[in-house]
């Protein structure tokens, strides 16, 4: 950006910046020789001599906030988030990350594991299976409570290769919910000794967890069937039961409910002056993805147009080389945010960030209540 000095700007209402400031004020400049540099002007006393106020205004904000749906499937959701700050942007990603809590196996019982695959890393390996399951219909459960329906999941898995049959590979389909909790008998349990009561076992449920209605139209299972625990040879077997509690990802990341949420902000691609003919055919062969378009204007006469700047990955790629910094501006909207949410299958992507804005919701009432 061309630097222009104090005394040759023209005369300016109070309140209004003259343009290369208003710029500098609300975008990420990209040039080809400095990837890092970001003309970042940010502080609220930044433009006071000219009657702008950059502060963060509550009222300022909720006119200019929004949310646009760009894409939402089963499994992910791309939306833009508009008029806010950098901060709160990375605070929903963190949230998503490691506050929400989820269903994931935190204890494994191996009564018989002959395999090669070692008991600890199968432990591991099993407490990374995504649940399909809704979280907030169970409690959390500290060292002091006893597992019930409502604070444990219980599943089993059986398998064994016999002699002469070709190897067999363990996929999670084989891991079965058991609604009545454990099946194994507690190590200090001996039911010769009393046949009368009933045996007790790991959990201590008291109905069927299948027998109540948020479960019994839609079974709990592992969200992908095709997951490869295991292999086993011939004659090779394993039995265990896995419990599975409530969790959040800053405990460990198998309780986090995303794969990944991650955000960047909105690539503006700016074509300083016309870029017609030969030009305008090297700008589309220079861009790796497509950003710019030709459209035809006259008597056989081609021009470059930004057909998707959306798509822009800002690798610069169209402003490398003599003269193309005149052509060609990129830049970055500091306030516009495109946010990207892959959920691990418990809940779909739109209510996880509903989720996300009330536990940043209560973090801010709970900052209110200490301060006042």
């Amino acid at each position: 950006m061309p630097r222009v000095s104090a005394l040759d700007l023209p005369d300016l209402p109070k309140g209004q910046l003259p343009p290369h400031l208003e710029l500098q004020r609300t975008r990420v400049h990209c040039a080809a020789d400095a990837p890092t540099h970001t003309d970042n002007i940010q502080y609220s006393g930044a433009y006071a001599m000219m009657g702008v106020d950059n502060g963060s205004r509550l009222d300022e904000f909720c006119k200019k906030f929004r949310v646009e749906v760009i894409r939402l499937t089963e499994d992910d959701m791309e939306f833009d988030m508009i008029g806010i700050d950098p901060a709160i942007a990375n605070a929903f990603r963190r949230i998503l990350i490691a506050e929400l809590p989820t269903m994931a196996i935190e204890k494994v019982l191996i009564a018989n594991n002959t395999s090669i695959i070692q008991d600890e890393v199968l432990a591991h390996r099993l407490g990374l299976i995504p649940i399909k399951v809704d979280p907030r219909l169970f409690e959390y459960m500290s060292e002091n409570d006893t597992p019930n329906e409502k604070n444990t999941l219980v599943f089993k898995l059986h398998v064994k290769c016999k002699k002469g049959d070709p190897r067999l590979t363990v996929k999670t389909d084989t891991l079965k919910w058991l609604p009545n909790g454990s099946e194994f008998l507690l190590a200090s349990e001996n039911p010769a000794s009393n046949p009368a009561s009933k045996p007790k076992t790991y959990t201590s449920f008291t109905c069927s967890q299948d027998s109540l209605p948020e479960f019994s139209d839609q079974p709990i299972a592992p969200k992908h069937n095709d997951i490869i625990l295991a292999k086993l040879g011939p004659g090779q077997e394993i039995e265990l039961e896995a419990h599975a509690v409530k969790g959040i990802g800053k405990t460990h990341a198998k309780w986090s409910p995303v794969s990944t949420a991650w955000y960047r902000m909105l690539p503006e691609v700016v074509l300083l002056q016309e870029v017609e003919d030969e030009k305008a055919e090297e700008l589309v062969k220079k861009c790796p993805v497509n950003v710019f378009d030709i459209e035809d204007f006259a008597k056989g006469k081609k021009r470059a147009t930004v057909a998707r700047p959306r798509a822009c990955t800002l690798c610069r790629e169209c402003i490398r080389g003599e003269d193309w910094e005149k052509r060609v501006a990129i830049r970055r909207v500091k306030d516009h945010f495109i946010f990207t949410i892959e959920s691990t299958g418990a809940l779909p992507p739109d209510v996880l960030f509903t989720e996300a804005v009330k536990i940043l919701e209560d973090k801010c009432e709970r900052v209110i209540t200490e301060l006042s």
